[in-house]
């Protein structure tokens, strides 16, 4: 039975700890972080001995590219997200076309090592957040809705489910919700009008949903996370999502209006999260461990479609990797776009992530 948290480790290999945690009956996910990679053949035995002690778990990573990658020593370096948005300014075709390789690359190398599924796409637009910023495609919903599309139907041909975040959006305020309160005081209106279109144009491709911590206050005075408006009355009725609901890392201090961790669980999921994430904090994962015993086990169903289609480990990531018939294609087309110095003329940099304590 996959149960409703999702936590994560210490290193990279499992300590007795972990395994304790891991084994615990509502344990139902971990998540990896910077902390827990060297290379990719760490990272498949690490998954593998993680599946070992909980088959029945789902292991998921942020590899959404540029900043936010976790996997990097060994792996093909993916762009900001944003670049394929200053590529579709330019030419929107050839954009297009780098996205779904942008997706497929991403996909096949994240499940190669044994990893389940990245969180991703981004599909906030790029406003004035300080944590999202060239995490997002685009500021315009189409242009987003269109490089959005074709980047999951790149995960999906690799056979990775898809995972839409930071539900309404998270681009418009400048708040980090993972170190301070962040609140949106426009109107319902205006949000659905705006920065909910992605969301709302892409739910034929999404599997799930990971919504903001952002309080949207002319909606409801709890966190879009932690509220039946935005989750049951929106997500489930008005739009018809019938997939899964992941919180947000529940750590963050955009949560912390809920109480402490056992009630941020509670809260998330009597809200309607099928998962909760608790991240960074080993004490809390084990009080939210303790608290979920009581809680339901979520739509096992749902939470299967969310199982990655994992490849033979062949010994190297390479060797998995040329059992995806588009991956080297992907990569090479990737590769001479964005991180050619002959073709740009410029050495290409990957910028650093700004929530390093994430890592």
């Amino acid at each position: 039975m996959y149960g409703v948290l999702m936590i994560d480790i210490d290193s990279t290999a499992l300590t007795a700890e972990d395994v304790s945690l891991i084994k615990q009956a509502q344990v139902g996910g971990v998540i990896l972080f910077g902390r827990n990679v060297t290379d990719a053949a760490q990272v498949r035995a690490l998954c593998d001995d993680i599946r070992y002690h909980n088959q029945d778990i789902l292991i998921g990573v942020d590899q959404e590219g540029g900043r936010v990658a976790r996997l990097r020593e060994g792996f093909t370096p993916l762009p900001a997200m944003g670049r394929l948005g200053e590529l579709f300014n330019q030419d929107p075709s050839q954009a297009l076309s780098c996205a779904y390789d942008c997706g497929y690359l991403m996909a096949a190398e994240v499940l190669a090592v044994g990893i389940d599924l990245s969180f991703a796409p981004v599909l906030d637009r790029d406003g004035i957040s300080q944590v999202i910023g060239d995490r997002s495609f685009h500021h315009e919903p189409q242009a987003i809705t269109a490089l959005a599309t074709q980047f999951m139907r790149g995960m999906k041909a690799a056979g990775m489910a898809t995972t839409g975040k930071h539900f309404p959006g998270h681009g418009a305020i400048a708040p980090d919700s993972h170190v301070s309160e962040a609140i949106d005081t426009r109107s319902l209106d205006e949000i659905i009008n705006s920065d909910m279109q992605p969301f709302a144009q892409t739910l034929h491709s999404l599997d799930a949903l990971m919504p903001a911590h952002v309080i949207f206050s002319q909606v409801d005075d709890k966190p879009a996370g932690f509220s039946k408006i935005w989750l049951q009355d929106i997500i489930r009725d008005e739009l018809k999502f019938d997939g899964v609901l992941f919180s947000d890392d529940l750590s963050m201090a955009g949560a912390k209006a809920a109480g402490d961790v056992s009630a941020r669980v509670k809260a998330a999921i009597d809200a309607g999260c099928d998962i909760a994430l608790v991240c960074n904090d080993r004490v809390a994962a084990h009080e939210a461990a303790k608290a979920a015993q009581d809680l339901p086990y979520p739509n096992q169903q749902r939470i299967k479609t969310m199982r990655g289609n994992i490849p033979t480990w062949q010994g190297d990531l390479e060797s998995t990797c040329q059992q995806f018939e588009y991956w080297q294609q992907a990569k090479q087309n990737v590769t001479q776009t964005f991180f050619d110095a002959q073709a740009d003329g410029q050495t290409a940099k990957q910028s650093t992530d700004p929530t390093l304590y994430k890592q």
